[in-house]
């Protein structure tokens, strides 16, 4: 595992030479909010850095329920039962395995490691605009119809997950990447995720932290570079 520490953002990173996985703790004054669950063995090595930090979980919150995102969270909850754990309340339906769309959502498949035995459920069901301490929930679908970047309002850094990858080659989810095409393989929808690209650029990210690849500083120029590509890409399809 790695762990970068860049402002309130630690980045710690599962298997960072092969298929980096990557989740987050973000230090508020008194606790810390985990984003995302990385891999079913991660639980003790999150929980030491938190230790390290010296200050203790108090939110869960999950970009969405893919397998590399939720890996941990069972043994996580287990041992932190007090914890409350967010998603948004479309992707909960996912978390519990259901796949089905909404009658007004694009008819593609939803794809990826979908969770068939997690056992943990939500405790707050998180809608765009919520905010939970310095973090405000933002909906960005593609990847999946539920996905949710999370933006710190203090440094303006911008927790992704899988809205974008960097590992690879800077990209909109959904367009391949020969060196790491996994995040593309696993996206729902290509369209639907260059319109959230868009509205997560609006934000100005002065730190972008995503779910595989490592953080950008100042990454308003490559964000734009990879819109760009995407809908060139879509265009030629």
């Amino acid at each position: 595992m790695r762990v970068i520490h860049k402002a309130h953002l630690h980045q710690l990173t599962f298997l960072p030479g092969f298929f980096p996985v990557n989740c987050y703790l973000a230090e508020e004054e008194h606790s810390l909010t985990l984003v995302d669950a990385a891999l079913p063995y991660s639980a003790k090595k999150i929980l030491k850095v938190a230790r390290k930090i010296n200050k203790p979980i108090k939110h869960i919150l999950l970009t969405h329920a893919h397998d590399d995102h939720v890996g941990a969270l069972d043994r996580i909850k287990l041992l932190l039962p007090n914890v409350p754990v967010y998603i948004s309340s479309r992707e909960a339906r996912l978390m519990g395995g259901d796949t089905t769309l909404d009658p007004n959502e694009p008819n593609t498949p939803i794809r990826g490691g979908v969770p068939k035995n997690l056992e943990t459920r939500a405790d707050v069901l998180l809608q765009d605009g919520d905010q939970i301490g310095s973090l405000i929930a933002i909906a960005a679908p593609g990847h999946t119809p539920g996905s949710m970047a999370f933006f710190d309002n203090r440094n303006n850094t911008l927790i992704a997950g899988d809205a974008f990858q960097t590992r690879g080659g800077m990209a909109v989810t959904g367009q391949l990447q020969p060196l790491f095409p996994f995040p593309a393989m696993a996206t729902w929808n290509k369209e639907v995720a260059l319109h959230s690209a868009h509205k997560l650029l609006d934000y100005k990210p002065s730190l972008l932290a995503v779910g595989h690849g490592k953080m950008i500083i100042q990454p308003e120029k490559a964000i734009n570079n990879a819109i760009t590509k995407a809908r060139l890409n879509l265009k030629h399809i």
